[in-house]
């Protein structure tokens, strides 16, 4: 039980004495504390179950997370539950409050999902994506696969931590959303910048190459050798004026 439930200990014990009951052997464990070192309240800090798995995480992560508050089993961070069956000892549990930190769950969610296949992966993130309003038909126009394996591998390469993250950002593969154009950074309007005139010369030159992965960084490296830029110069404004966003995969 909770710590807080020490002090009704004996009430409890003189209750079960009075009527004759066998007396459990009581084992009370430290509150678990928030990000800022206060308790746990229902008042204070809930989260639904539901809203994990809607922010998109993983059920066997969760479960590690809190099976890692306030025990552990030497240096190991993840286990499995028949793992946690086997190792658990209550002598291990920590006499001080665990603390929740979302950033400790964050990654041990990411380190779950990449433990999956592509097409595990996949399976899981599809119906975020078709909820998103994703078309997985256009994954295979832009990764040459039907299934969105290869686009996630690109997500998961920018960092996502759940699995709905990683279906915003699959969505660069599963969305035909045109760019605003005035939601472009200034310096693709300005033609005094040095961004705008990379980005003049890449759109002068981009229809003579054949459209391959090399082509298309060797002509930027061309143009960023002839006109002194740096990469963020001609990179950044090019995944802005072909996606609208600023983080993407590598743009070539």
């Amino acid at each position: 039980r909770g710590a807080d439930h020490i002090n009704n200990t004996p009430r409890q014990i003189n209750l079960y004495n009075a009527i004759g009951a066998p007396l459990p052997t009581f084992a009370h464990l430290p509150l678990i504390h928030g990000e800022d070192g206060q308790k746990l309240s229902k008042r204070n800090g809930t989260v639904s179950v539901l809203q994990y798995d809607e922010e998109g995480y993983l059920p066997e992560a969760l479960f590690n997370y809190l099976a890692r508050l306030g025990w552990g089993h030497k240096d190991d961070e993840k286990f499995t539950r028949e793992q946690l069956a086997e190792w658990f000892e209550l002598s291990d549990c920590s006499r001080s409050p665990a603390r929740f930190s979302m950033k400790k769950l964050d990654w041990l969610n990411h380190e779950y999902i990449k433990g999956y296949d592509d097409k595990k992966l996949a399976e899981l993130v599809k119906p975020r994506i078709e909820k998103l309003g994703g078309d997985l038909s256009l994954v295979k126009v832009h990764v040459h696969t039907n299934m969105p394996g290869k686009a996630l591998q690109y997500a998961l390469r920018l960092g996502e931590l759940t699995l709905q993250a990683l279906a915003k950002a699959a969505m660069l593969f599963c969305h035909n959303n045109p760019v605003d154009s005035s939601s472009l950074p200034a310096q693709l309007k300005d033609k005094e910048d040095a961004s705008f005139e990379a980005m003049a010369a890449f759109v002068r030159k981009a229809p003579s190459i054949e459209w391959k992965k090399e082509n298309i960084y060797g002509l930027m490296k061309e143009i960023m050798d002839e006109q002194g830029v740096k990469v963020l110069h001609l990179a950044i404004p090019l995944r802005v004026l072909v996606t609208g966003a600023e983080k993407t995969p590598s743009i070539d």
